[in-house]
């Protein structure tokens, strides 16, 4: 795959990265908590686990759900429900008892004094009253046993015992009935019919008196005042200081509460992202140009950051696991593995101080966790065995535990006030950091990346790739295990990757593996392929290596990374010899430089640049007469003066200096590996005589 030029990666990234950024911007403004809210969790019997709480404020100590409803339970039971008397009714059922008199037969049969005695009656039982038998019942069962009746605005208090329910209104009528009379007549009359209940019961009047009771009773049981102390830390949460906490998270939830706060706490929380972000923005454009133009490790950045805010936020809102769980070391690993340990630092710094806006001890969180940012980087100064990320891993979970104990003995006075849940949640949290090994293989399958580790694996030359190029081309894997300590100490010397050189040089001529008789490291005296070819054609198979070097990698699914070494190890140079060649043999044609040139890119990186000046100089050195420092330097001088006028390193962020400094390795490492060895003298053969005795 080509590098995108300069012009086209940065038109790309003006419009790719601010609009990256924004997006993440808004992203974490929706994922911060929208209302203050109170940070703290706590539990009842057990010690408080941050720094000491002062009241900011004077608030009410609010009595417990089950003190409240109990003191109300206890004022209730003085309070009597409002009914109200429906005169339609016994109007009614008068109504229609005088027409079924007429029309009922059992009623109209009855003789005269039985139907009076029933009207009578009816008048009286709803002059006294009948209602529901449930309301009956529950007056009945109350302290007071009454209620009151309302007229208009009015209302008297009633006893339960003046009133009836329906089946109390009909046996009284049975039972009181003279005794001359015969109660199978009345009975049968079905007297029950005209017995309604017209004793309503008052909803909105009985609500309202019973909402006065409640509010008599006083919610608070006393007041905390602004500057308070409420509970230290490690301090045992009893049930009195469990109450005045619930009801100091309940007034900052109601605090925040409001349209136009809320509105004003979201202008805030997007201004303060705004401005970490802006910083993150302003650090890649002005600091790392390279990385700010690749939309890979800007995704990458930018998603470790959100998503460890995401994660700072989900346990500060569901409670569902301690901030002190969240991995933030894997923000530091991640990056330092993959970009570099400025960046690392700066990118865990912007994520670290987002995430303390929201946790309950912003100080503790940002002193213990800037520690452990800081003990990342230094530790694992580059990832390349699974034995360094083990032992990081230990001395984060040391570094969590001795700055917390410091910041403890520092706060309190005493080693007595250490959590030991605290140090739970940090053994948790060194488990999820071993884990990060895993989450490397992910991040290098989703974006493309090259860790340590993969370069070390790649550069084993028991891999069947390599192993393959050492049998078919043994010639061109000398020169490549040559290239390779080249390109490694140049790029020690002007810090550039190491590991990446090394691994790109072994891999950078795996093309040859298809013809290598056509190459000169691979020819044995007096066997010339070439011999007898036109020269176009020569040149073809010489370049074509470059080619099928590239296909033979993406078929053994070699990283991108490396494929590059293969691309650019050339350029767009010629084979010179072929191209001199051919232009000698032909002096009045007009060459078509197409035939005789690679197929590039040129570099686009320190370490391709070093890989072709490496190539070419290495290559080139076997063929000297006589290796002296002179005869050397003139060499590496010649050649990579030459690759620097044809403009090979244009798109290279390589300076003047950087390339002095890869000459002068280069020079050194090529005196060391031809340097004049001594002559050892032979050991003389003494002469020995036959002595005759």
């Amino acid at each position: 795959m080509n590098a995108p030029t300069k012009k086209k990666r940065r038109i790309r990234a003006k419009v790719f990265v601010p609009a990256a950024f924004v997006v993440a911007i808004l992203l974490v403004t929706y994922i911060f908590p929208q209302q203050e809210q109170f940070r703290f969790s706590f539990s009842e019997g057990r010690p408080w686990q941050y720094q000491q709480l002062n009241a900011s404020f004077d608030f009410p100590i609010y009595k417990s759900a089950e003190q409240l409803r109990a003191e109300q339970d206890s004022i209730l039971v003085y309070y009597e429900p409002y009914f109200i008397i429906d005169e339609n009714v016994q109007l009614g059922a008068l109504a229609e008892f005088d027409a079924a008199v007429n029309l009922n037969e059992n009623l109209s049969t009855l003789p005269l004094r039985y139907r009076l005695y029933i009207r009578n009656r009816l008048i009286e039982i709803y002059t006294a009253g009948i209602m529901r038998s449930e309301d009956y019942d529950l007056i009945n069962n109350s302290l007071t046993k009454s209620l009151r009746i309302r007229s208009g605005n009015m209302a008297r208090p009633e006893r339960i015992e003046k009133f009836f329910t329906i089946r109390s209104a009909y046996e009284r009528m049975i039972n009181d009935a003279p005794s001359n009379f015969d109660t199978n007549l009345l009975r049968a009359a079905y007297i029950n019919d005209f017995i309604h209940e017209n004793i309503i019961y008052d909803v909105d009047w009985s609500e309202r008196a019973r909402e006065e009771f409640i509010q008599q009773v006083n919610i608070s049981s006393g007041m905390v005042q602004q500057g308070e102390r409420i509970i230290g830390h490690g301090e045992i949460v009893t049930p009195q200081i469990y109450n005045i906490l619930s009801s100091l998270r309940r007034v900052m939830e109601e605090r925040s509460g409001g349209r136009e706060r809320s509105v004003w706490v979201v202008i805030g929380q997007f201004l303060l992202i705004s401005l970490m972000f802006g910083a993150f923005y302003m650090y890649l454009l002005f600091f790392k140009p390279q990385e700010y133009r690749n939309q890979k490790s800007v995704v990458f950045l930018l998603s470790l950051s959100v998503v460890f805010v995401a994660l700072t936020s989900i346990a500060m809102r569901s409670e569902l696991f301690h901030v002190y769980i969240v991995p933030y070391a894997i923000v530091t690993i991640l990056i330092r593995t993959f970009v570099d340990s400025t960046t690392s630092l700066f990118v865990s710094l912007i994520t670290l101080v987002l995430c303390s806006l929201m946790v309950a001890s912003p100080f503790e969180f940002i002193v213990i966790q800037i520690s452990v940012m800081l003990i990342s980087v230094f530790i694992l100064k580059e990832l390349s065995e699974r034995s360094q990320l083990i032992r990081s891993a230990f001395f984060i979970l040391l570094t969590y535990i001795f700055v917390y104990i410091g910041i403890v003995m520092y706060q309190e006075g005493s080693i007595t006030a250490i959590d030991p849940i605290r140090l739970i949640y940090f053994l948790i949290n060194f488990i999820f950091v071993m884990f990060s090994y895993s989450l490397i293989y992910l991040v290098e399958k989703m974006f493309g990346f090259v860790s340590g580790v993969t370069l070390v694996e790649l550069s084993n030359i028991n891999k069947p790739l390599l192993k393959e190029l050492s049998e078919k081309a043994p010639g061109t894997f000398q020169h490549s295990l040559q290239v390779s300590n080249l390109g490694m100490a140049a790029a020690a010397k002007i810090g550039a990757n190491a590991s990446l050189i090394r691994t790109g040089a072994l891999y950078h001529d795996i093309g040859k593996t298809l013809n290598p008789a056509f190459f000169t490291e691979n020819q044995t005296p007096g066997m010339n392929p070439h011999n007898g070819l036109p020269f176009e054609e020569s040149a073809r198979i010489i370049i074509s290596h470059v080619k099928d070097g590239v296909k033979i990698a993406k078929k053994h699914h070699i990283p991108q990374q490396i494929i590059n070494f293969i691309e650019t190890h050339h350029g767009t140079g010629m084979p010179k010899y072929f191209y001199i060649s051919w232009k000698n043999a032909n002096p009045d044609k007009e060459v078509n430089e197409a035939d005789f040139r690679y197929p590039g890119p040129n570099p686009f990186s320190k370490e391709t640049a070093i890989m072709m000046m490496a190539d070419a100089v290495e290559a080139s050195s076997r063929s000297l007469p006589e290796y002296t420092e002179e005869s050397i330097r003139g060499l590496v001088d010649r050649i990579i003066d030459s690759q620097l006028a044809d403009g090979h390193f244009k798109n290279a962020p390589i300076t003047f200096r950087d390339i002095q400094l890869v000459k002068d390795v280069f020079v050194e490492k090529l005196k060391t590996v031809y340097h004049s060895r001594i002559a050892y003298p032979e050991l003389k053969k003494e002469e020995t005589s036959l002595k005759i005795t």
